[in-house]
Order: structure tokens, then C-alpha cells, then sequence
């Protein structure tokens, strides 16, 4: 896929593609190379993004920087058989996002507006965590190791965020 436009509503366009002028949301946020939460015209926010809202269908207008929000550890674990290129051990969570900070820090939003919760699978950089443990986004040049594996070092972005326990 392209960073060309696309339509909202899944339709087709004249030529029997997806273009009509409409921006959708981009595949790289789909994918999840960042954390922008999206949020739909009825305040449901949802990381990543989707063209359409799975709460209730709306399409996804507004956007949600998570990078600076704080998260707590629902549940988490150490995975020791990894795919090639990936750390071993690696140590993942589900984190929940701190949506009241987030909107706090964000403009164009009102506290209690924007309904969550938004959970991601995270990487962690520490097995040092428990959950309830209050956690936030680091930013890494390489959550893997680029040249392992199947796919070709350039077809993809390797950059993104750890999570790391926040010092009280």
C-alpha cells in the first residue's frame, strides 16, 4: 500500500479501487509504527487505527499522540523462543493506556470525551515489572534486528517504543 488516499467508507471508487478522495487512515498507523490512537466521531478511541470505528462503525477522524501518556501493566510475561532477529528473552505486556492524562496533554480535546480503554502488546525493557506497575513509551532505533528473518531490511520500519517502569 501507498501513502495515497483512500476512502473512508470502504467503497469503490469509479475505477474499481478504493480511491474517491477521502484520506483514510494510513497503513502505517495501522501497522501500528507508532502510537497514534484514533478516535471516531462518537469519542471511541482505538490503538491502532482502523478505516472504520469497531465499537460502532463511525469513521476514524482525529488522532491521539500516545508517545508521552503513561500506561499501567495488565498483564505481562517473557517470551525466551523469539522469532529470528527479535531479543531473546523478550519481555512483553499489555499495557493500558492513561487516556484522562493523554487528553490533558493533548489540544483539541476535552477530558471525558474520549472513551477507551486503549490496550496495545508491548515490548518491555526490563522483566522488572508486576502488574499494576505504572510503565511509558521509550522511543528504540531497532525493536529487532534487521537483517534476520524473511523480509528484506528496507521493506519495513524496525524503529518504535519499549515500555519502561516509571521511578515513583
Amino acid at each position: 500500500m501507498t501513502d495515497n488516499n483512500y476512502r473512508t467508507d470502504g467503497g469503490e471508487g469509479e475505477n474499481g479501487d478504493a480511491s474517491g478522495g477521502e484520506s483514510r487512515v494510513r497503513e502505517a498507523h495501522l501497522s501500528g509504527d507508532d502510537l497514534t490512537a484514533y478516535v471516531c466521531t462518537n469519542g471511541h478511541a482505538t490503538f491502532p487505527g482502523h478505516q472504520r470505528c469497531p465499537e460502532c462503525g463511525e469513521v476514524q477522524t482525529t488522532t491521539l499522540d500516545l508517545s508521552d501518556a503513561r500506561a499501567e501493566v495488565v498483564t505481562w510475561t517473557t517470551s525466551t523462543a523469539t522469532p529470528p532477529g527479535v531479543r531473546e528473552p523478550n519481555h512483553l505486556a499489555f499495557v493500558e493506556f492513561d487516556l484522562d492524562a493523554a487528553l490533558d496533554a493533548a489540544s483539541g480535546f476535552t477530558p471525558g470525551t474520549v472513551e477507551g480503554p486503549v490496550r496495545t502488546l508491548a515490548q518491555l525493557t526490563t522483566s522488572d515489572v508486576e502488574s499494576g506497575d505504572v510503565v511509558e513509551p521509550t522511543y528504540v532505533d531497532e525493536l529487532r534486528e534487521p537483517g534476520a528473518g524473511i523480509r528484506e531490511p528496507d521493506s519495513q520500519s524496525w524503529d518504535g517504543y519499549r515500555f519502561r517502569p516509571v521511578e515513583d
